[in-house]
């Protein structure tokens, strides 16, 4: 196993009553950290932990990878005396999708610090566990309409899967997350893996939006041949639809904004974009939309009226 320590706390722990893991399982990856527009990973960690179950295997050091004064952990205050601390969780486990199927699951936040180290770590455990594939997802925000199918941009080794999903190829440099970081690296060492960048409309990266988590499991479920269940997250996504519906039907404003979105949106998908900007990556561009920032606002405050229960803002 490749040198993790670099001459600081161990970054993991095994779990000495772990389940027994099968050979060949295919490896999903879920960090929460630099950008989760939509509340996407976050919510999609919140499903796997509460329907799934999943068993740890190692758990890694928050001592160690977890910046807390960034990150500050939850206690719980009792009129008069703590009950609870609550730190961060990064693990990896063991979880069955719906029909029982196995796959291993990497979930929590993403590491603050030693990077290198815990990259190092992760392909030594999907070497010494036999990982057939690696499969990740993270968001970002675009200006798009959420009338649309939610798009996704794919990256890594296995070609049919960017050729069949991937709606936006930029040739760019954007700021690393740790996921990047395992995606190149599980790459160099001959892991076939996939990365789904879900492209979330910017005016609902703020909330919590059900549409985004569901893309992203869907995408899991078209790269691992896994099966989850979705109906509760489903009637979720209804509601919420529903509701920012409601407010657009309102506001002849917000409607005509939504139209602009639609059309450059179908505009794009449609191909009728020439190509030399489709290959520098501009088929959605906020500034050509002439009023975005005033459909956000809006709709931001729509929703920053809501109760907390229906959206996380």
């Amino acid at each position: 196993m490749p040198n993790y320590d670099r001459g600081m706390p161990e970054i993991f722990e095994r779990v000495a009553s772990a389940p027994v893991v099968p050979p060949r399982l295919p490896l999903v990856v879920l960090l929460t950290g630099f950008t989760d527009a939509g509340a996407t990973v976050a919510t999609t960690i919140d499903y796997m932990r509460e329907q799934l179950d999943p068993q740890p295997v190692a758990i890694f050091s928050n001592d160690a990878l977890l910046d807390y004064r960034a990150r500050r952990p939850i206690v719980t205050f009792d009129q008069d005396h703590l009950t609870e601390f609550r730190p961060p969780r990064l693990e990896l486990s063991l979880a069955h999708d719906a029909l029982g199927q196995p796959f291993l699951l990497l979930s929590g936040y993403e590491p603050d610090f030693a990077w290198e180290a815990f990259s190092d770590l992760v392909v030594a455990l999907a070497d010494e566990l036999d990982v057939i594939t690696m499969t990740w997802v993270h968001a970002i925000a675009m200006p798009v309409p959420h009338t649309r199918p939610l798009a996704a941009t794919v990256s890594g080794s296995r070609h049919e899967l960017i050729q069949a999903h991937s709606a936006w190829k930029p040739r760019t440099q954007v700021p690393a997350t740790a996921g990047h970081l395992l995606e190149y690296r599980l790459s160099e060492h001959g892991f076939p893996v996939a990365g789904f960048v879900m492209l979330v409309p910017h005016y609902l990266a703020e909330t919590s939006y059900p549409g985004a988590a569901l893309a992203a499991l869907d995408k899991l479920m078209t790269a691992t041949g896994l099966v989850f269940g979705l109906d509760s997250l489903r009637e979720e996504g209804r509601d919420y639809l529903e509701r920012i519906g409601e407010q657009i039907a309102r506001n002849d404003e917000l409607a005509q904004m939504i139209e602009t979105l639609e059309r450059r949106f179908d505009s794009y998908m449609a191909g009728e974009f020439d190509q030399a900007r489709r290959e520098r990556g501009e088929g959605f561009v906020e500034g050509e939309l002439p009023s975005a920032d005033e459909l956000a606002a809006e709709l931001e405050r729509f929703l920053a009226d809501r109760p907390d229960d229906d959206f996380r803002l």
